[in-house]
């Protein structure tokens, strides 16, 4: 059919990107405490298993998200109460990206590697993460800096409130809950939705660290067209 045709040379196209691009990274994983040193597969993991070909967390860290989650890496995420199951399975697929992903070292934050910074998130991502958490409450708008700190855990130091209170929108939510971690990017395609559509669409977000002639028109367009190729390929395989 034509558009496997269009999905094959599309693919290959991506493919050769993202190996020029990922070049000198592919061995690579964030510096946190609890990172490998380079990404390898993992064959019991509990969660996260979009990784689990090539992980930068051990499968023993994704113990600490089985639901319901109460703690991870000494971060309580249940101290106001438990997050609801949409809730949390969005806070587990911003976990498992951090803590697992081998893409996540593309946005290394130079003035702390065990970091994030401005990595690209969708905003139809952003607005469905807030619309699963927005009934749940939490007592700190940035998770990284607003919590009281001992040696053993986190601890309010404001009211429990809403999500919906706490942020504005989606795009508050995704540019405050982790400081400067996450992005939300003015693309609809490249950007990331924290699942296995993100190696599709990852070579044309990197597109603009590039030494590329093609023009960023002619780059999201690609992307769309791989994207789509992408969702008409899962689907086929389903049926």
């Amino acid at each position: 059919m034509r558009w496997m045709k269009v999905h094959i040379h599309t693919a290959m196209v991506a493919t050769a990107l993202l190996l020029s691009f990922t070049l000198g990274l592919e061995d690579s994983c964030l510096r946190g405490e609890h990172h490998k040193p380079s990404p390898g597969p993992e064959t019991s993991m509990r969660e996260c298993l979009l990784f689990s070909n090539s992980s930068c967390c051990y499968a023993n860290f994704t113990e600490h998200l089985v639901s319901p989650v109460t703690t991870v890496v000494k971060t309580k995420w249940n101290l106001c109460q438990n997050l609801s199951d949409s809730c949390e399975t969005f806070m587990k697929k911003i976990e498992c990206f951090y803590q697992c992903s081998p893409e996540a070292a593309h946005w290394m934050n130079p003035n702390y590697p065990a970091g994030l910074l401005q990595v690209p998130v969708c905003a139809s991502f952003c607005n469905h993460w807030f619309s699963a958490c927005k009934d749940d409450l939490t007592c700190a708008k940035n998770w990284l800096t607003d919590f009281k700190w001992d040696k053993d855990s986190n601890h309010c130091q404001h009211e429990c409130v809403p999500f919906s209170k706490m942020y504005t929108n989606g795009t508050d939510l995704c540019h405050s809950m982790w400081g400067q971690s996450f992005i939300e990017s003015s693309s609809s395609c490249r950007c990331l939705q924290m699942d296995d559509q993100d190696t599709v669409v990852l070579p044309f977000i990197l597109h603009a660290d590039s030494k590329s002639s093609n023009s960023e028109s002619d780059v999201e367009k690609s992307c769309q067209e791989a994207l789509l190729g992408h969702k008409k390929l899962s689907t086929s395989e389903k049926e």
